[in-house]
C-alpha cells in the first residue's frame, strides 16, 4: 500500500507533540503521514505466525520442593526467547488490577489534565509524552506514555500525578510489591545461571566492565535491590489505520528485567527465530523481558513491538529496573 491522503485538516506538528489521544479524540479518520511507516517496516496485515505461548512459571515453586525446576525453567526461557511469563508472583491481584484502572482513567482525563505533566526533561520524576522518542522520531509511533521515577519514593511521590485521586497510592504498592517481585525473579536467574552460593557463583561476572565485576553472590543482589526503579504506562488509543503504524517500533529495553503487565488486549510482539509472533497474554500474569545489561552471555537480544489496533484501546504498565 502506498501513502495515504489525509482526510480533511492535516494536524500541525504541535497537535502530534500532543499525542495520539488527542488525535483520535479530536475525530481523526485516516492516519496522518507523520505516523505512516515504509512499506517494509508495517505489520503484515495477515500474519503468518501463529501466536506464541510463553513459558509460564508458577514462582510458588520457588518456595517449595519444586524451585530446582522452576529455575531451571526461568534459565531455559531466558537463553531461548530472553522473555518468559510468571503466575504465583506475590503481586496483590486487586494492585495489578487497580493499575490498569487507574492507567486508563488518567489517560480518560481531558488533554488539559494530561498536559500538566507534559516535559522534554529526560529526568523529570514524572513525565507524559508520546512516540518511541518524540524529539527524534521521524514516524511516530501510535503510542502515548507515562513515565513515573520510583527513587527514592519519598522524594518523587508528591511529583506524580494528583489526578486521578488514588493514583498514588495504588502506584506507590504496586512498586514496591513488583520491586519484590524484581528480586525473586534476581536471585532465581542469578542461582540458574551460575548455581546459587556456590564459590563458582561468588565469582560471576554479570556484565563486562560493570562496577560490580568483583563482587559476590550476595552483593550483586544487594546492589540490585537498592538500584533505580522506573514505571511506564502505555496508552494505545483505536488506530484509524493500524496496518500503516506500530504502538512503538522494535526495540530492546534498558536495564536488567522489565516486568510488563498487560490489559486483556493482544497486540505485543517479539522477534523469534527472526519471525514476530503475538504474545498470547495470560490472566493475572506478567512478562518478563531480559533487558540489556542482563541479556550478555544469555541472549542475543530480546526485542519487542507493540501493535496498533483499530477498535480497541490498549493499555501496559512496564516496569523497569537497574542498578544505579
Amino acid at each position: 500500500m502506498g501513502a495515504v491522503k489525509d482526510q480533511g485538516a492535516t494536524p500541525t506538528e504541535r497537535q502530534f507533540q500532543h499525542g495520539v489521544k488527542h488525535l483520535h479524540e479530536s475525530g481523526l479518520k485516516r492516519l496522518p503521514t507523520k505516523y505512516i511507516l515504509p512499506i517494509q517496516d508495517r505489520p503484515r496485515s495477515e500474519p503468518t505466525e501463529p501466536s506464541l505461548k510463553l513459558p509460564v512459571v508458577d514462582l510458588e515453586q520457588l518456595r517449595g520442593p519444586s524451585r530446582r525446576e522452576a529455575i531451571a525453567s526461568i534459565a531455559k526461557a531466558c537463553e531461548r526467547y530472553g522473555f518468559f511469563q510468571v503466575v504465583n508472583h506475590g503481586v496483590t491481584r486487586g494492585v495489578a488490577e487497580g493499575m490498569v484502572d487507574a492507567g486508563r482513567r488518567f489517560f480518560g482525563m481531558p488533554f488539559e489534565e494530561r498536559a500538566k505533566y507534559m516535559s522534554a526533561d529526560m529526568f523529570a520524576p514524572v513525565r507524559c509524552g508520546t512516540s518511541f522518542n518524540q524529539r527524534k522520531d521521524n514516524v511516530f509511533s501510535w503510542r502515548d506514555f507515562l513515565k513515573l521515577t520510583c527513587e527514592p519514593m519519598p522524594d518523587v511521590l508528591a511529583h506524580w500525578p494528583a489526578s486521578p485521586t488514588d493514583l498514588r497510592k495504588v502506584a506507590a504498592t504496586y512498586a514496591e510489591e513488583t520491586r519484590d517481585l524484581f528480586l525473586v525473579l534476581m536471585e532465581a536467574i542469578l542461582e540458574g545461571l551460575h548455581g546459587s552460593k556456590t564459590e563458582e557463583s561468588k565469582k560471576m561476572k554479570p556484565e563486562e566492565g560493570d562496577d560490580v565485576d568483583d563482587d559476590d553472590y550476595e552483593d550483586i543482589l544487594e546492589k540490585f535491590k537498592n538500584g533505580s526503579q522506573l514505571m511506564v504506562v502505555n496508552c494505545f488509543p483505536p488506530c484509524p489505520e493500524p496496518d500503516l503504524t506500530l504502538g512503538m517500533p522494535p526495540h530492546s529495553d534498558y536495564g536488567f528485567l522489565t516486568l510488563l503487565l498487560q490489559d486483556e488486549v493482544e497486540g505485543l510482539q517479539i522477534q523469534f527465530q527472526e519471525n514476530w509472533v503475538t504474545v498470547e497474554p495470560i490472566e493475572n500474569g506478567f512478562v518478563v523481558n531480559v533487558g540489556d545489561h542482563l541479556e550478555v552471555g544469555i541472549h542475543e537480544q530480546a526485542t519487542l513491538r507493540k501493535m496498533s489496533l483499530f477498535f480497541c484501546f490498549g493499555l501496559s504498565w512496564a516496569s523497569f529496573r537497574t542498578l544505579d
